[in-house]
């Protein structure tokens, strides 16, 4: 029986860090709340914001969607930055780190 280290990162792709962005905000058709999100987990194909499972939110979004997002600097004399943003993904974390959340992929859309 082979011995697995949890802390072993098993994903498929290379985690980058990338630190231009500290957290994103937008608005969803249907919903009278702008939302804002610290950015997480930063990879090759993308970037996630933690959404919780009981948020009204979470029932307004769907993988494909497409919405103009700000994103705001890491460093505050940084510009601010609309683009059009891609949702990637919606996964439930049901036992990790982040227990009680779903993880929802974003894609800055290439302008």
């Amino acid at each position: 029986m082979k011995n697995h280290d949890a802390s072993v990162d098993r994903r498929s792709e290379e985690r980058t860090h990338d630190d231009r962005f500290f957290s994103v905000e937008f608005s969803k058709k249907g919903l009278d709340a702008i939302y804002q999100f610290k950015i997480w987990n930063i990879s090759t194909k993308g970037m996630c914001i933690l959404v919780k499972e009981d948020s009204a939110l979470i029932g307004h979004l769907t993988a494909g969607d497409v919405l103009n997002m700000k994103y705001y600097p890491s460093d505050e004399s940084g510009p601010l930055q609309k683009s059009m943003t891609e949702i990637t993904h919606i996964t439930k974390d049901t036992e990790g780190k982040f227990k009680g959340h779903y993880l929802v992929g974003l894609s800055i859309q290439s302008r």
